[in-house]
């Protein structure tokens, strides 16, 4: 069912000082922020060969990721993204094997401009996971 890793998803508190540090310390390439108020979130990527790393900040204490970044104020690691072929296949599959699909179970277009859903922690070995599709 899951493709290859699209990204690691890190919360921090300030996601343009996360940029230059990637940037400074590591020559990573970064792309610029981008605001997604529907995700409640501002996030940039660094570019990898083979993957990315979202550096996400929580736009207002609105924000889903709000609660995360007061606990972890030197951010952390938030979610972890794969690729699915089929969405709603995926879906389907995780509802019926008794997953739990986060929020009201329809995908949501996500930073890529794709559809995106996650599900809970609980569920896959503690981790947050978002699914992509490709």
């Amino acid at each position: 069912m899951i493709g290859r890793l699209d990204h690691v998803a890190i919360a921090v508190a300030d996601v343009e000082g996360a940029a230059a540090t990637y940037r400074d310390l590591l020559g990573a390439r970064v792309s610029e922020p981008k605001s997604l108020p529907e995700h409640g979130v501002r996030v940039i990527f660094v570019e990898l060969a083979n993957s990315r790393i979202e550096l996400m900040e929580p736009l207002g204490e609105a924000s889903p990721i709000a609660t995360f970044v007061a606990r972890n104020p030197d951010g952390g690691l938030h979610h972890v993204c794969y690729e699915v072929g089929d969405i709603l296949a995926a879906r389907d599959r995780l509802l019926d094997a008794g997953a739990r699909v986060l929020g009201d179970g329809e995908p949501s277009i996500g930073a890529h401009g794709k559809r995106v859903l996650f599900v809970h922690p609980k569920d896959l070995c503690g981790t947050l996971v978002e699914l992509q599709e490709a």
